[in-house]
């Protein structure tokens, strides 16, 4: 593809890598500061990008809606290998250095992903007070609770004895969510390619899991975690989000092509 030259020799945001063929696509969405996105091919390999002036891309709400608006996009209806946020590249130029360096890895991630989505679930606890819950359904828990709100203990011990008690807590709380965890990966498995579990981030959450899905069978992984649920009694919220480009099963370490640094920005793929 005959790159613009007016345009080859600014910086560019990279939003993702994808199989490039012979048509020039056009795409109808914005990047970050408003700029046009447009498509850099080298060796059958396509990077999409946007121009920038910056030489580094503030991690605020906007920028970032903007860099997951244009991945959400490409991912209707194509696979595409995401980009973390802020990788820039010096010129057009470095782009296709840097896809004519690493196309063997970036092929190899093609042939893995293609056809493939990602599909997020969380799980969680829907209850009101989830240390309470526990201590109602746990008896270890609210023995040991009780035997502290009885016991006369001067205030060193007490808080030594409520440390404990939030240990056990914890333990047990951790214990349930491997548990489910395994339960639900059992049976999401018949409908997925791959899953990778993923920090949980909230007190209730009891899993959080990515999800490889071939695009054709995304039916089927809606009815896979309606199957799981069934596991499970009403207090336990299971909602699955997607699809998105598949971040979370891609290990690529793009590196520059030469040892004259190509890029302002060092690359990779997105967390």
């Amino acid at each position: 593809m005959t790159i613009d030259k007016s345009r080859s020799g600014r910086a560019k945001v990279l939003y993702a890598l994808c199989a490039s063929d012979d048509a020039k696509p056009r795409y109808d969405i914005r990047g970050l500061e408003s700029a046009p996105v447009y498509a850099i091919d080298q060796n059958g390999l396509r990077a999409v990008v946007s121009d920038t002036l910056s030489t580094r891309l503030r991690p605020d709400r906007r920028n970032i809606s903007a860099h997951q608006a244009v991945l959400h996009s490409l991912t209707e209806d194509k696979t595409v290998l995401p980009m973390r946020f802020g990788v820039i590249a010096r010129s057009a130029e470095a782009v296709q250095n840097l896809l004519a360096a690493n196309q063997e890895t970036i092929r190899e991630h093609f042939e893995r992903l293609n056809g493939c989505v990602e599909m997020g679930l969380r799980v969680s606890w829907d209850v009101a007070n989830i240390y309470e819950y526990y201590v109602a359904s746990h008896p270890v828990l609210r023995d040991a609770r009780d035997e502290i709100w009885d016991r006369s203990s001067n205030n060193a011990d007490y808080r030594d004895e409520k440390i404990r008690l939030g240990n056990l807590y914890q333990s047990l709380r951790n214990a349930d969510r491997k548990e489910f965890t395994e339960k639900v990966k059992d049976v999401l498995l018949d409908y997925c390619e791959d899953i990778v579990e993923t920090p949980v981030k909230r007190e209730k959450d009891v899993m959080n899991l990515a999800c490889l899905v071939e695009r054709q069978r995304l039916d089927d992984f809606a009815k896979g975690v309606f199957e799981a649920s069934k596991l499970f009694d009403n207090i336990y919220l299971f909602d699955y989000t997607g699809p998105w480009a598949p971040h979370n099963f891609i290990t690529l370490d793009l590196h520059a092509p030469t040892k004259k640094k190509a890029l302002a920005s060092s690359t990779g793929h997105s967390g």
